[in-house]
């Protein structure tokens, strides 16, 4: 056959770039957003940020400024102060620091003004945990010359920093730190002398739990060295690890969940929403001059239009599918994960009337702070598992009805996975023993073999 041109009609789906730049928004996480919102304003002249007004407060007559949901505010104070209180992207106020407790320790030890120096230079050398892992000689160089600092005049005052609140502080290995909280404990503490020896040099007999082998190197009964471990057991071997304890937040939630009245509404997180309008001076010069005289204006102002308006519809979407999922999750919010109701994609998908691969991208990566802690929208979406009364229970129901009876078990005759089993069906749940054993992995608790071992030491 010999080859020939040939026209030919077909329909097809494809994907516009406004499209594209909407479903790559939509998937973002908030961290991931915020640095699009950062190269989108270095990059486009017609977009700048407008960080004195606040977004719920904005014009939205047109589509020149990012129109943000509002309804959810409906019923909360709309004053400054409560939402500078809920913006989850600002910072609050830091809790006392290691070096500010020790500080303020030295500031009423009687001492001289060069050994107080020495002390200061201590305390800013230790690490979170409270550690000192850094040479005298390393401080020394840091000291000027005409001083006359040696790298042995800080020995003394290591010593000063070791003898402050909390015992172990100032320590150099996980040996000094046990030994100077054991030190500090009264003479007369049952088995200390013990646990000082043991502390000494047999650290790794007691962590491979070679208990006959510490016996004899202690030189002591079984139930002296059981008093002996128990004292180890509560000492703490980060003392510094317990200031400055503001929980770190890796993650900023795109949405907050709070009680209003007697429902539960979801809220959009301010400290999530971009501070960023179309720039109306360049855009209304540029409309006056035409899209003719300048091409690459005109594409830029363009790109700034869409680029609102997929962040108009990426904010809209999360907020819907938000609503939704505490709709549908209100035992969760009252009671706790025992009431978690199973949930799909599908179902939200279908209730919203959206793809459910558009659900799917707004689940990922994006988070809700509730009262119970902050969890991933992912979180709230748990298979159905089909109860002995022809009923349904979701597995993270399942799974803290576990947690719950593992609790409170007897630690010297722990429940295996037959018993689990068992128990949960006596509740109406039927889980078969295999299901079980994944569940306890999932929640990383470990087999009955390994508690009934920790129970015996």
């Amino acid at each position: 056959m010999a080859p020939a041109i040939a026209l030919r009609l077909r329909q097809h789906l494809t994907l516009t770039p406004q499209v594209q730049q909407a479903l790559k928004l939509l998937q973002m996480s908030a961290l991931e957003f915020a640095q699009e919102m950062e190269e989108a304003l270095s990059n486009n002249p017609f977009l700048e940020e407008n960080p004195d007004t606040p977004p719920a407060q904005r014009d939205a007559a047109t589509t020149d400024d990012i129109v943000l949901p509002q309804e959810p505010y409906a019923g909360s104070g709309n004053g400054s102060g409560e939402r500078e209180q809920d913006d989850w992207g600002g910072g609050a106020e830091a809790a006392l620091s290691l070096q500010q407790h020790l500080r303020e320790q030295l500031m009423i030890s009687q001492m001289g003004e060069r050994d107080r120096a020495l002390a200061h230079m201590i305390v800013d050398s230790l690490d979170d945990d409270g550690y000192f892992k850094i040479r005298f000689e390393d401080l020394a160089a840091l000291v000027p010359p005409e001083l006359d600092v040696q790298a042995d005049d800080f020995g003394a005052a290591l010593r000063l920093v070791q003898s402050l609140d909390p015992a172990g502080i100032g320590a150099r290995t996980l040996e000094e730190c046990l030994l100077l909280q054991l030190q500090a404990l009264p003479e007369d503490t049952p088995s200390r002398d013990v646990a000082m020896a043991i502390v000494r040099g047999h650290l790794a007999l007691l962590a491979n739990r070679e208990w006959a082998r510490l016996q004899h190197a202690a030189g002591c009964d079984e139930d002296t060295l059981h008093e002996a471990r128990n004292l180890i057991r509560s000492l703490d071997p980060r003392p510094g690890h317990r200031f400055g304890t503001q929980e770190a937040r890796y993650v900023v939630p795109d949405v907050l969940v709070k009680r209003v009245r007697d429902r539960w509404v979801a809220i959009i997180n301010p400290g999530s929403l971009p501070r960023v309008r179309l720039n109306r001076g360049y855009a209304d010069a540029a409309s006056h001059r035409g899209n003719g005289s300048n091409p690459s204006l005109a594409r830029h102002l363009q790109e700034a239009r869409w680029l609102l308006r997929s962040i108009e519809q990426r904010f809209n979407t999360i907020q819907r599918v938000a609503d939704a999922i505490v709709t549908r999750q209100r035992g969760f919010f009252e009671y706790g994960e025992v009431a978690m109701k199973p949930l799909t994609l599908k179902l939200i998908a279908g209730e919203l009337g959206l793809h459910e691969s558009t659900v799917c991208r707004v689940t990922n990566n994006k988070y809700m702070a509730t009262p119970r802690g902050l969890f991933e929208f992912k979180h709230f979406f748990s298979r159905r598992l089909a109860t002995e009364n022809g009923g349904a229970a979701s597995a993270t129901a399942v799974r803290a009805v576990m947690k719950e009876l593992i609790a409170a078990e007897d630690p010297k005759a722990p429940l295996s996975d037959a018993e689990l089993a068992r128990l949960l069906a006596q509740q109406g749940l039927r889980v078969a023993r295999r299901t079980i054993t994944k569940y306890r992995a999932l929640m990383r608790m470990p087999s009955v073999d390994v508690r009934r071992a920790d129970a015996r030491t």
